[in-house]
């Protein structure tokens, strides 16, 4: 019988490293495009925002001995320092996505 192979199999670590970069880049890219999307809707809807990406992002630079801030951080994945953002973009929250948040018990 033939099994089909798992998708580690399917690509190369290396390769797969790069295309997991790749897949990064859009989605910090994409995040930066959509200012309309709040942080908030974010953790509503999938447990993650903009603030966790750069959170892991600081965990794997410390992994590779880089010390990064939390503000550098934020700053590589908003695009602009984050006070900035937050002036520009951020909305104030609805008592509806509040209470959403608070619900949802996030591991924020």
């Amino acid at each position: 019988m033939n099994s089909k192979p798992n998708a580690d199999e399917l690509v190369p670590e290396d390769t797969r490293e790069a295309l997991e970069a790749a897949a990064f880049r859009r989605l910090v890219s994409h995040l930066r495009n959509r200012t309309d999307v709040q942080n908030i809707d974010m953790m509503n809807l999938s447990g993650f925002c903009r603030n966790c990406l750069s959170n892991w992002y600081r965990d794997a630079a410390e992994e590779q001995e880089i010390a990064l801030s939390k503000e550098q951080s934020r700053e590589i994945i908003y695009g602009m320092p984050y006070e900035e953002w937050r002036s520009r973009y951020q909305t104030e929250a609805t008592p509806e996505q509040k209470a959403s948040f608070d619900a949802s018990k996030p591991d924020h």
